[in-house]
């Protein structure tokens, strides 16, 4: 098991929660040193987690959470990824089971019927042979300490969903109970990676342009989730972006420091019944004028 402040190895289960939290830290509006006034952990620890530098521990995850008014559950989910990673529990469980299979067959290969004779009297069920039941006690023990990181698996399902396009199951819809945590209204207000609307094969960049400083921006529609989000990349201090959709209250989000201006910021989700109507717009650090780019 991988303790408070492990170094996290290169992997997307890491980036997914460095992002998740980033994110999650740009709607609590609070710096890196309100965030240590209001937690046991240092500004510069929380450097290192937002940063993806250090695993974070399971508390300050909480403690982000609470702070933005978040439900934990979905970021618990990848920081139980994160930390199944780096500590090797991400094996595959199948080879997991196989292999705790062969070492109990090896180990008792079970009764003799002599050993075990069945009473014409009685004509229930034997009961299972030593080997199956101790392989089922096997699996039961593995079971219970890998339960939060099976429920991990189940929230990112979405985000890997695509990734063997061409398949039998390519071309069907992917299911927003299964792998997404809202769709429509439900999403209204809420951030996209969190809920997991942006997974592979499940969202369109449907505006993409530069603007004349240089900052990226993106309107990103989450099929599954049926909403709509702004993101924002290679901005300064100080810059908004702001995305307004038929039927949605306006949504914006700004770059705060260094480490939101080194990665991409999204806004939160305004719930649409389409990609058409919506409008993006940076309003740039300093008061200059805003730049707008429409769907």
């Amino acid at each position: 098991m991988s303790g408070p402040g492990s170094e996290l190895c290169e992997g997307v289960e890491s980036s997914r929660l460095a992002a998740g939290m980033r994110e999650l830290r740009g709607r609590t509006g609070l710096s890196l040193a309100a965030l240590a006034a209001r937690t046991p952990y240092s500004k510069s620890s929380w450097e290192r987690y937002l940063n993806g530098k250090k695993l974070p521990p399971r508390d300050a995850v909480e403690a982000l959470c609470r702070l933005a008014g978040e439900p934990a559950g979905r970021l618990l989910a990848l920081w139980e990824l994160a930390d199944a990673a780096w500590s090797g529990r991400a094996a595959p469980a199948a080879a997991r089971a196989e292999a705790a299979a062969a070492r109990a067959a090896a180990a008792d290969p079970g009764p003799t019927p002599e050993a075990h004779p069945a009473p014409p009297q009685q004509p229930e069920q034997p009961p299972p042979p030593r080997r199956h039941r101790r392989v089922v006690a096997v699996a039961a023990g593995a079971g219970a300490g890998g339960l939060a990181l099976a429920v991990a698996v189940t929230f990112l399902a979405g985000e890997r969903a695509g990734e063997a396009r061409g398949g039998p199951a390519a071309s069907a819809a992917p299911s927003s109970s299964a792998v997404t945590g809202c769709r429509g209204r439900s999403c209204d207000g809420k951030d996209p990676q969190s809920m997991f609307c942006g997974g592979e094969g499940m969202v369109d960049t449907v505006v993409e342009a530069t603007t004349a400083r240089g900052e990226h921006l993106q309107v990103r529609y989450g099929t599954a989730c049926a909403a709509v989000w702004g993101r924002l990349g290679g901005g300064r201090i100080g810059d908004r972006i702001e995305l307004t959709a038929p039927g949605s209250l306006p949504r914006s989000v700004r770059v705060r420091d260094r480490f939101d201006a080194e990665g991409y910021l999204v806004t939160p989700m305004a719930a649409v019944r389409g990609p058409r109507g919506i409008r993006l717009c940076l309003y740039p650090a300093g008061g200059g004028p805003r730049e707008c780019f429409a769907h």
